[in-house]
C-alpha cells in the first residue's frame, strides 16, 4: 500500500521567531526608551499586563487542559450551546400592570423575568395574580424582595407549583435573598445575624424540592458600584459565598444544599477583556472553595453567575453613549458565558425608563444572540494568550486578597472592622483622581462633551449623591454607592441652573500665530471649559491682538484662552492681558515653564494643560464666575 504523503504544513517556509528575537527587535525599536513605562500596562489590579503573549506563557497553567463542563468549571458548564436567559427586570408597584408589562416583554425575547417586590406583606393570591397565564416551566421567574418577604414569597411560590401541578424539575429562577448585601448597605443585619441565617436555612429547606432554583444572593455588583477595582469585586464576592458555606454548615446544613443554592451577580463594565477573565477565573476560585468542604460531587463546585451591567460608569450627560457601552458590557458577559444576564436601559441611572430604553436594552441582547451568533460558540475566549493569562492572574490576586479576608476572620468579621470598605474606599480615591485629571476618560462627561448639550428641565440632585442606607446601631461603616461621573455631572449641572437666570457664561479661544499649536490648543481649551458647560467660541485665527481683544469684548466673554506656542506667549500674553483690563479672566492654553515666572509677574494666574485637576480647575472658575 504506498504511503500517504504529507502534506506540507502552512507558512513552513517562514522560520519561527523566539521570544527573544521578538524582544531583540522591540528593544531596538524603542531606542533606549524605557520598556516597563511604554509598553507595560499597569492595569491598577495588582498585575502588569505584559504587550503580547505566546503560546509559551500558558505552559504553566494547569486549568488549560480542562473543557466545558469538567471540574473547576473554568469553561462553565454548557457543553452543546452557550445559551444564557435574556433577563428584565419589573418594578412591581401595581401587581396586574406588572403582570401585563411581564406578558408584554415575554413576547418580545424576554426569557427571564425579574420582578422587585415593595417592602409589604405579599398573599398567595397576589403571587397568583403576578403569574397569571405565565408558564413557569419555559420562563426563569426571579423575585428581588426585601428580606424580610423572602421566606414568605418563596413559600408561596412553591404552593403556586403545587397548586398548578408543575414540574418542579423545570422551573428555574432565584429568590435573591441576601443578608450579607443588606450588612454592606445598611451596615447591619435585618433582624439579628442569627435570624437572618436561620431564614436562610429555612429556604434551602424549602428549596430541596427544586433542582434549578437558587434562595441566596452574593451581590458583587454593590462592591463594582461602590468604586473596587475588578479584583476586589470578585475576591469580596468570594468571601461572602464562602461566609454563607461555613455559617449555614456550621448549622448542620450540608455543602450539597447551600452551595447550589447560592447564586453570584456581577458587574461588568468597560474593561472588556478584564471582564471576561474575572468571570472564568470567579468559576475556577469558587470550585476550589466549594471543594475544599467537601461536596459529594464535583458538580455541587459549579458558580452560578448573573450578570448586570454596571451603574459606576454610566453618565447623565450624552446618556446615549451608554448603550454604546452596555453593548460591550453584555458582550464580554456573554463570551464569559454567564447563565443570565440584565442590560440596564441607558437612562436608569437618572430615571424611570421608558418604553424605548427598555426596548433598546433588549434588543441589545437579541442582537448578540441572533444576529451576532453569540449563543453558537462555547467559551471562545478558550485559548488566548491573552485571556487565559488574565484569567490566571485575576484568580491570583482575587485568592491573595480573599485570603486576607478569611485571616481575619471571614466576611463579617472583616466588615466588621471597616477592612473591605477601606479597601474600596482607597481604590475608589484613586479612581475619583484619574477622572478628575483625566487619566480616566468618561466619554462626553470629561473628556469630548456634546457641546451643545444642556439641562433645562429640574433634576432630581440625588443623582449626583452617594447612596448611604446606613442605619441607627450600624456595627460599621457601610458601602457607599455612587457613579465616577457625579462630580462632573453636578458641576455642569449648576452651570446649567445658572444660564437659565443670567446667562451661560462664555469662553473665547484667542487663538493666534504658530498655525500649528493654535489650533491643537484651541481644541484641548474647547474640550477642557466645554466640561463645565460653557459656550464655546472658537475662531480660525487673527492676525492682530488687538483685532482679537476687540472680537472678545464684543462677544463679552468672561473667559479668554490665549491658544499660541510657548515661544510667543512671553510676547503676546502680557500685551493681550493688560489690554482685556480685567473685563475677562484670563487663561493661558499650555504651560510654558521657561516664561511662567513673567507671565506671573504680569498677574496672568490662569494655566491650563494635560497634567491639570480638570474638575479642581474648573470648580475654581466656577466660583470665580459666582456660579457656585
Amino acid at each position: 500500500m504506498p504511503q500517504e504523503e504529507k502534506k506540507p504544513r502552512l507558512f513552513s517556509e517562514f522560520p519561527p521567531v523566539s521570544t527573544e528575537e521578538w524582544e531583540a527587535l522591540i528593544r531596538a525599536d524603542l531606542k533606549g526608551a524605557d520598556y516597563e513605562k511604554k509598553l507595560v500596562w499597569k492595569t491598577g489590579e495588582g498585575f502588569d499586563v505584559k504587550p503580547y503573549y505566546r503560546k509559551e506563557d500558558l505552559s504553566e497553567l494547569e486549568f488549560l487542559m480542562e473543557v466545558p463542563g469538567e471540574f473547576p468549571f473554568v469553561r462553565g458548564d454548557k457543553t452543546t450551546a452557550n445559551e444564557w436567559y435574556i433577563r428584565q427586570d419589573i418594578r412591581v408597584n401595581d401587581i396586574e400592570k406588572a403582570n401585563g408589562k411581564a406578558l408584554d416583554i415575554l413576547m418580545k425575547g424576554v426569557d427571564s423575568l425579574g420582578f422587585i417586590l415593595e417592602d409589604k406583606e405579599y398573599t398567595e393570591s397576589d403571587l397568583d395574580r403576578l403569574m397569571k397565564n405565565i408558564f413557569a416551566e419555559i420562563v426563569e421567574v426571579n423575585f428581588a424582595c426585601p428580606p424580610g418577604q423572602a421566606l414568605q414569597v418563596m413559600q408561596h411560590h412553591y404552593d403556586l407549583i403545587v397548586k398548578y401541578n408543575r414540574d418542579f424539575q423545570k422551573i428555574h429562577g432565584f429568590i435573591d435573598f441576601d443578608p450579607l448585601g443588606y450588612l454592606l448597605l445598611k451596615g447591619s443585619f435585618y433582624q439579628s445575624r442569627e435570624e437572618s441565617f436561620d431564614t436562610a436555612r429555612r429556604l434551602i429547606d424549602i428549596a430541596r424540592h427544586f433542582q434549578h432554583f437558587s434562595v441566596l444572593q452574593v451581590n458583587g455588583s454593590l462592591f463594582r458600584n461602590a468604586g473596587s477595582s475588578i479584583v476586589q469585586e470578585l475576591a469580596f464576592s468570594l468571601a461572602c459565598g464562602a461566609e454563607y458555606l461555613t455559617q449555614l454548615t456550621d448549622t448542620g446544613v450540608s455543602v450539597d444544599q447551600v452551595a447550589p443554592n447560592i447564586k453570584f451577580t456581577f458587574a461588568t463594565g468597560s474593561n472588556y477583556f478584564l471582564e471576561i477573565a474575572k468571570i472564568r477565573a470567579a468559576r475556577l476560585l469558587w470550585a476550589s472553595i466549594v471543594k475544599a468542604y467537601g461536596p459529594s460531587d464535583n458538580e455541587i463546585a459549579l458558580m452560578r453567575v448573573n450578570a448586570v451591567t454596571l451603574d459606576w460608569n454610566k453618565t447623565l450627560y450624552d446618556p446615549y453613549v451608554n448603550m454604546l457601552r452596555t453593548t460591550t458590557e453584555a458582550m464580554s458577559a456573554i463570551i464569559a458565558g454567564v447563565d443570565s444576564l440584565t442590560v440596564k436601559p441607558f437612562d436608569s441611572i437618572f430615571e424611570e425608563p421608558g418604553d424605548f430604553s427598555e426596548r433598546i436594552a433588549r434588543n441589545q441582547q437579541l442582537l448578540l444572540k441572533e444576529e451576532s451568533y453569540f449563543d453558537k460558540i462555547i467559551d471562545p475566549a478558550a485559548g488566548s494568550y491573552y485571556i487565559e493569562n488574565l484569567t490566571a492572574s485575576i484568580a491570583e490576586e482575587s485568592w491573595r486578597l480573599f485570603l486576607e479576608v478569611e485571616s481575619k476572620g471571614g466576611f463579617i468579621e472583616a466588615f466588621r472592622q471597616g477592612y473591605i470598605q477601606e479597601v474600596i474606599a482607597e481604590t475608589a480615591r484613586e479612581k475619583d483622581k484619574d477622572i478628575a485629571t483625566r487619566r480616566q476618560v468618561i466619554l462626553g462627561t470629561n473628556q469630548y462633551p456634546n457641546f451643545g448639550e444642556h439641562i433645562s428641565k429640574e433634576v432630581d440632585l440625588t443623582v449626583f449623591e452617594e447612596d448611604d442606607e446606613k442605619v441607627a446601631g450600624a456595627m460599621a461603616e457601610t458601602l457607599k454607592l455612587y457613579r465616577g461621573a457625579q462630580e462632573f455631572e453636578r458641576l455642569r449641572y449648576e452651570t446649567d441652573q445658572y444660564a437659565l437666570k443670567s446667562g451661560r457664561p462664555k469662553a473665547f479661544m484667542f487663538t493666534f500665530g504658530n498655525l500649528s499649536m493654535r489650533i491643537a490648543r484651541a481644541q484641548f481649551s474647547s474640550n477642557f471649559f466645554a466640561c463645565a458647560g460653557y459656550e464655546i467660541i472658537d475662531n480660525l485665527g487673527f492676525a492682530a491682538i488687538d483685532e482679537g481683544v476687540e472680537a472678545a469684548l464684543k462677544q463679552q466673554a468672561e473667559i479668554v484662552v490665549i491658544c499660541s506656542s510657548d515661544e510667543e506667549y512671553p510676547v503676546i500674553a502680557p500685551e493681550i492681558y493688560a489690554k482685556l483690563n480685567d473685563r475677562a479672566i484670563v487663561v493661558i492654553a499650555g504651560y510654558p515653564k521657561e516664561s511662567l515666572e513673567m507671565l506671573q509677574a504680569a498677574g496672568i494666574r490662569h494655566f491650563i494643560h494635560i497634567r491639570s485637576n480638570v474638575l479642581e480647575t474648573l470648580r475654581e472658575f466656577n466660583k470665580e464666575l459666582g456660579i457656585i
